[in-house]
């Protein structure tokens, strides 16, 4: 009795602060404050006010999306997110770009030219989700190490290139291809020209995907420099950063590649449940190699005022790294009941799908808009964000969006 009491008490408290009753609070999964609350890290640097974006740090460069900015079924270049992890390029010249493909598992050395890429091999354009691992990484608690993405870090271009497998066939993979590694322009953030930025890398079998790419530009343009100018990889459903910008080398190697960034605890998860806050070892972290289903309600905008008792539109986009989504649900009540919504297949492999449905709100008062995608396996995404990581990756809980219905 004195817990219910306890409970209705901190409710009370939460609505007074939100300035409304908390409409289905009884449902409120314990220790999740509502989103309206919820404290979203911008950290303290200016938004990029003439679009919209929220720079989380400025050396190297990180720069998310909100929400309701990602609502276009392409993503434009100004609204996708940027992730540097080192200094970029100045200039770099087109004319004078070459494309270098080696390693222990190839049987040719090869270097293209820009000209020679676009000669030879078959032009393709595709939409690709492309993620950062961290995407959420501000949910976690005890917090995790690195940029404190809220839910921006994503977005769905449409990619203009060629396929990586072509290239890589005209050089010839071995068979004890294991993987293939990177090699960039940009430079360390310590300047020293013998350190890499990043140098991470994919498995042989996503490398020879029809949906990997080297990409020239993005949504019939060039692509910026802050994207990669002249030439970067694309690996839909993967985590970003295998998909180096300003790419000049790729290595076929024979054992897992050991660039910078693949080892330690960048870009792995624990291989087995740990606790919040547990330490573990390197060696019992394994490599993220896809991302998980996921879903972003773009309309409405979270703190939307809306009338109650009329039809309210929901839209957004659902993904997922190994499969198609197979469902998308809302709710209005915590998760207690969930709502199937109208979800469209995607436009080619490893691109977001659209959903749409529509919720009433019977009272006045505040409410969460939650979306849940599910894949084609079940895998479903969960209400609370899943296991703890030290470097807060793959969080994919469901997003939701704060709204008061008048």
């Amino acid at each position: 009795m004195a817990e219910h009491a306890s409970r209705r008490a901190f409710l009370k408290r939460l609505a007074a602060l939100i300035g409304a009753p908390i409409v289905f609070g009884e449902f409120l999964p314990a220790g999740m404050l509502p989103v309206a609350l919820a404290k979203a890290s911008t950290g303290p640097y200016p938004t990029e006010k003439d679009r919209g974006l929220v720079t989380l740090n400025d050396r190297p460069l990180s720069v998310e999306t909100p929400a309701h900015l990602l609502d276009d079924r392409v993503t434009p270049a100004e609204r996708l997110f940027v992730r540097n992890n080192g200094t970029p390029p100045l200039k770099p010249d087109a004319a004078g770009w070459r494309l270098a493909i080696d390693g222990e598992a190839v049987r040719e050395s090869r270097t293209f030219s820009l000209t020679e890429l676009r000669d030879q091999f078959e032009p393709v354009s595709q939409q690709l989700v492309l993620e950062c691992g961290g995407n959420g990484r501000h949910e976690f608690q005890p917090p995790a190490t690195g940029n404190q993405w809220t839910i921006g870090a994503v977005g769905c271009p449409a990619w203009d290139g060629i396929r990586l497998r072509d290239v890589l066939q005209a050089c010839g993979v071995r068979e004890n291809a294991v993987y293939i590694g990177f090699h960039a322009a940009d430079r360390h953030l310590s300047g020293d020209p013998r350190r890499d930025a990043i140098s991470r890398g994919v498995p042989i079998a996503r490398a020879l995907e029809p949906e990997s790419m080297l990409a020239f530009g993005m949504n019939g343009h060039p692509l910026p420099l802050e994207h990669g100018y002249p030439l970067r990889l694309v690996f839909g459903g993967a985590p970003g950063s295998t998909s180096g910008k300003w790419v000049q080398r790729i290595s076929v190697r024979d054992r897992v590649h050991d660039g910078a960034k693949m080892g330690g605890q960048s870009y792995r998860v624990p291989c087995k449940p740990i606790s919040p806050g547990e330490v573990v070892e390197d060696d019992a972290l394994c490599i993220i190699e896809a991302m998980p289903v996921k879903s972003l309600v773009t309309r409405p905008q979270s703190g939307t005022l809306y009338k109650r008792a009329v039809p309210l539109p929901v839209r957004g986009h659902a993904w997922c790294g190994a499969s198609a989504v197979a469902r998308v649900d809302v709710s209005i009540d915590f998760g207690q009941r969930w709502h199937p919504a109208i979800l469209e297949p995607p436009v080619n492999r490893h691109a977001w799908q659209q959903y749409a449905a529509e919720v009433t709100l019977p009272t006045e008062g505040y409410y969460e808009v939650w979306a849940r995608a599910t894949d084609g396996d079940g895998r479903a995404q969960p209400m609370v964000v899943p296991g703890w990581n030290p470097r807060g990756y793959l969080n994919n809980a469901c997003h939701r969006v704060a709204i008061r219905a008048i």
